[in-house]
Protein backbone atom coordinates (compact mmCIF):
# COMPACT_ATOMS: atom_id res chain seq x y z
CA UNK A 1 0.00 0.00 0.00
CA UNK A 2 1.36 3.69 -0.94
CA UNK A 3 2.03 6.07 1.94
CA UNK A 4 0.55 9.33 1.64
CA UNK A 5 2.48 11.43 -0.65
CA UNK A 6 4.06 8.95 -2.27
CA UNK A 7 4.41 8.41 -6.26
CA UNK A 8 3.31 5.48 -7.93
CA UNK A 9 5.97 4.03 -10.76
CA UNK A 10 5.04 2.54 -13.07
CA UNK A 11 6.79 -0.53 -15.60
CA UNK A 12 9.37 1.35 -18.01
CA UNK A 13 7.75 1.65 -21.37
CA UNK A 14 9.19 -1.34 -23.41
CA UNK A 15 11.58 -0.11 -25.92
CA UNK A 16 11.09 0.12 -29.64
CA UNK A 17 12.43 -3.31 -31.56
CA UNK A 18 14.20 -2.93 -34.99
CA UNK A 19 14.83 -6.18 -37.11
CA UNK A 20 18.29 -6.30 -39.02
CA UNK A 21 18.91 -7.78 -42.09
CA UNK A 22 22.27 -7.36 -43.37
CA UNK A 23 25.06 -9.35 -44.69
CA UNK A 24 27.12 -11.22 -42.03
CA UNK A 25 30.41 -10.47 -44.06
CA UNK A 26 33.91 -9.24 -42.81
CA UNK A 27 33.83 -6.47 -45.36
CA UNK A 28 30.63 -5.18 -43.86
CA UNK A 29 31.52 -5.01 -40.32
CA UNK A 30 32.02 -1.84 -40.21
CA UNK A 31 28.65 -0.77 -41.15
CA UNK A 32 27.48 -3.93 -39.36
CA UNK A 33 28.64 -1.85 -36.04
CA UNK A 34 27.56 1.41 -37.61
CA UNK A 35 23.70 -0.09 -37.68
CA UNK A 36 23.46 -1.25 -34.52
CA UNK A 37 25.42 1.82 -32.58
CA UNK A 38 22.72 4.03 -34.57
CA UNK A 39 19.44 1.68 -33.68
CA UNK A 40 21.04 2.85 -30.00
CA UNK A 41 20.92 6.34 -30.39
CA UNK A 42 17.56 6.61 -31.49
CA UNK A 43 16.61 4.83 -28.15
CA UNK A 44 15.43 1.48 -29.98
CA UNK A 45 16.52 -2.04 -29.53
CA UNK A 46 18.56 -3.92 -32.44
CA UNK A 47 17.85 -7.39 -33.56
CA UNK A 48 19.34 -9.89 -35.81
CA UNK A 49 18.69 -13.65 -36.89
CA UNK A 50 22.00 -14.38 -34.90
CA UNK A 51 20.46 -14.40 -31.78
CA UNK A 52 17.80 -17.13 -33.46
CA UNK A 53 17.89 -20.56 -31.16
CA UNK A 54 15.22 -23.07 -30.89
CA UNK A 55 13.61 -26.36 -32.37
CA UNK A 56 11.69 -24.38 -34.80
CA UNK A 57 11.81 -24.32 -37.85
CA UNK A 58 14.45 -21.42 -38.65
CA UNK A 59 12.27 -19.92 -41.54
CA UNK A 60 9.58 -19.58 -38.45
CA UNK A 61 11.66 -18.29 -36.01
CA UNK A 62 12.53 -15.86 -38.82
CA UNK A 63 9.44 -14.54 -39.32
CA UNK A 64 8.84 -14.65 -35.99
CA UNK A 65 11.48 -12.36 -34.89
CA UNK A 66 10.49 -10.04 -37.86
CA UNK A 67 6.46 -10.04 -36.67
CA UNK A 68 7.55 -8.74 -33.06
CA UNK A 69 9.58 -6.07 -34.21
CA UNK A 70 8.14 -2.46 -35.18
CA UNK A 71 10.45 -1.73 -37.78
CA UNK A 72 13.12 -3.94 -40.12
CA UNK A 73 15.92 -2.62 -41.46
CA UNK A 74 16.91 -4.67 -45.23
CA UNK A 75 20.41 -3.37 -46.40
CA UNK A 76 20.68 -4.86 -49.74
CA UNK A 77 23.85 -3.46 -51.16
CA UNK A 78 26.05 -6.76 -51.20
CA UNK A 79 24.61 -8.38 -53.98
CA UNK A 80 27.26 -9.21 -55.96
CA UNK A 81 28.64 -12.99 -56.63
CA UNK A 82 30.63 -14.72 -53.93
CA UNK A 83 34.20 -16.23 -54.74
CA UNK A 84 32.97 -19.52 -53.79
CA UNK A 85 31.89 -21.81 -56.59
CA UNK A 86 29.34 -22.17 -57.72
CA UNK A 87 28.91 -18.59 -57.50
CA UNK A 88 25.61 -17.06 -56.82
CA UNK A 89 24.51 -13.73 -55.12
CA UNK A 90 22.93 -13.62 -51.91
CA UNK A 91 18.95 -14.50 -51.68
CA UNK A 92 18.79 -14.20 -47.66
CA UNK A 93 18.12 -10.52 -47.72
CA UNK A 94 15.73 -9.71 -50.04
CA UNK A 95 14.14 -13.47 -48.84
CA UNK A 96 13.59 -11.37 -45.38
CA UNK A 97 12.47 -8.13 -46.99
CA UNK A 98 9.99 -10.24 -48.66
CA UNK A 99 8.99 -12.09 -44.91
CA UNK A 100 8.71 -8.14 -43.93
CA UNK A 101 6.75 -7.01 -46.80
CA UNK A 102 3.99 -9.76 -46.00
CA UNK A 103 4.27 -8.67 -41.85
CA UNK A 104 3.13 -5.10 -43.44
CA UNK A 105 0.36 -6.37 -45.61
CA UNK A 106 -0.95 -8.49 -43.21
CA UNK A 107 -1.18 -6.22 -40.01
CA UNK A 108 -0.51 -3.05 -40.80
CA UNK A 109 1.84 -2.04 -37.97
CA UNK A 110 5.20 -3.19 -39.05
CA UNK A 111 7.14 -0.39 -41.09
CA UNK A 112 10.37 -1.47 -43.48
CA UNK A 113 13.06 0.48 -44.83
CA UNK A 114 15.36 -0.75 -47.56
CA UNK A 115 19.22 0.78 -47.38
CA UNK A 116 21.23 0.59 -50.73
CA UNK A 117 25.26 1.93 -51.84
CA UNK A 118 24.27 2.76 -55.33
CA UNK A 119 21.23 4.51 -56.76
CA UNK A 120 19.27 2.69 -59.62
CA UNK A 121 20.49 -0.96 -58.87
CA UNK A 122 17.61 -1.82 -56.91
CA UNK A 123 15.18 -1.60 -60.01
CA UNK A 124 16.91 -3.62 -61.88
CA UNK A 125 17.29 -6.40 -59.40
CA UNK A 126 14.43 -6.31 -57.61
CA UNK A 127 12.24 -4.82 -59.92
CA UNK A 128 9.14 -5.75 -57.28
CA UNK A 129 9.93 -3.00 -55.44
CA UNK A 130 9.51 -0.37 -58.15
CA UNK A 131 7.91 2.16 -56.47
CA UNK A 132 9.76 1.86 -53.34
CA UNK A 133 12.60 4.28 -52.78
CA UNK A 134 15.98 2.95 -51.23
CA UNK A 135 17.95 4.85 -48.62
CA UNK A 136 21.54 5.33 -50.37
CA UNK A 137 24.08 5.06 -48.11
CA UNK A 138 26.95 5.03 -50.72
CA UNK A 139 28.54 2.29 -48.43
CA UNK A 140 29.95 4.46 -45.85
CA UNK A 141 29.64 4.72 -41.70
CA UNK A 142 28.42 8.58 -42.28
CA UNK A 143 26.10 7.59 -45.35
CA UNK A 144 24.38 4.71 -42.52
CA UNK A 145 24.29 7.74 -39.73
CA UNK A 146 22.82 9.94 -42.78
CA UNK A 147 20.42 7.91 -43.90
CA UNK A 148 19.17 6.48 -40.54
CA UNK A 149 18.43 9.94 -39.75
CA UNK A 150 16.06 9.76 -42.54
CA UNK A 151 14.48 6.88 -41.97
CA UNK A 152 13.56 8.11 -38.42
CA UNK A 153 13.03 11.47 -38.99
CA UNK A 154 9.67 11.47 -36.61
CA UNK A 155 11.53 9.50 -33.96
CA UNK A 156 11.21 11.21 -30.69
CA UNK A 157 15.06 11.17 -30.04
CA UNK A 158 17.05 12.64 -32.64
CA UNK A 159 20.90 11.90 -32.21
CA UNK A 160 22.78 14.00 -34.35
CA UNK A 161 25.75 12.30 -36.39
CA UNK A 162 28.12 13.50 -34.20
CA UNK A 163 26.93 11.70 -31.63
CA UNK A 164 26.73 8.73 -33.09
CA UNK A 165 30.04 8.37 -34.37
CA UNK A 166 30.83 9.26 -30.31
CA UNK A 167 29.08 5.56 -29.72
CA UNK A 168 30.57 3.98 -32.79
CA UNK A 169 33.90 4.85 -31.74
CA UNK A 170 33.23 3.97 -27.88
CA UNK A 171 32.20 0.52 -29.14
CA UNK A 172 34.60 -0.23 -31.51
CA UNK A 173 37.35 0.04 -29.35
CA UNK A 174 35.18 -2.11 -27.02
CA UNK A 175 35.66 -4.62 -29.81
CA UNK A 176 38.90 -6.64 -28.79
CA UNK A 177 37.88 -7.28 -25.35
CA UNK A 178 34.38 -8.64 -26.36
CA UNK A 179 35.79 -10.84 -28.88
CA UNK A 180 38.61 -12.13 -25.94
CA UNK A 181 36.03 -12.38 -23.50
CA UNK A 182 34.07 -14.94 -25.81
CA UNK A 183 36.54 -16.55 -27.27
CA UNK A 184 35.47 -15.48 -31.00
CA UNK A 185 37.55 -13.92 -33.96
CA UNK A 186 34.98 -12.41 -35.46
CA UNK A 187 31.49 -9.85 -34.93
CA UNK A 188 29.37 -11.81 -36.17
CA UNK A 189 28.08 -14.39 -33.22
CA UNK A 190 25.22 -14.11 -31.08
CA UNK A 191 27.39 -13.44 -27.90
CA UNK A 192 29.50 -11.07 -29.40
CA UNK A 193 26.36 -8.84 -30.99
CA UNK A 194 24.75 -9.01 -27.64
CA UNK A 195 27.89 -7.59 -25.76
CA UNK A 196 28.14 -5.21 -28.67
CA UNK A 197 24.24 -4.60 -28.00
CA UNK A 198 24.96 -3.81 -24.29
CA UNK A 199 27.89 -1.40 -25.34
CA UNK A 200 26.17 0.78 -27.84
CA UNK A 201 23.06 1.09 -25.19
CA UNK A 202 25.42 2.03 -22.19
CA UNK A 203 27.07 4.83 -24.14
CA UNK A 204 24.46 6.28 -26.13
CA UNK A 205 22.28 6.83 -22.24
CA UNK A 206 25.45 8.51 -22.09
CA UNK A 207 25.66 10.71 -24.84
CA UNK A 208 22.15 11.29 -26.11
CA UNK A 209 20.06 12.90 -23.93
Amino acid sequence: MLQEGSRRVGKPRARTEVFLNLPYDTKYKNLFLAYICAIHAFGMIPRVTLEISGSKRRLDRIFDLIQSCRYSIHDLSRVQLDRTKPRTPRFNMPFELGLAVACEQMEGRHVSFVMEAMKYRLSKFLSDLDGTDPYIHDGTIQGVFREMGNAFARSKRQPSSKQMWEIYRIVRGRIPVILQQSGSRSMFGARVFQQMSVAASTAAAAIVQ
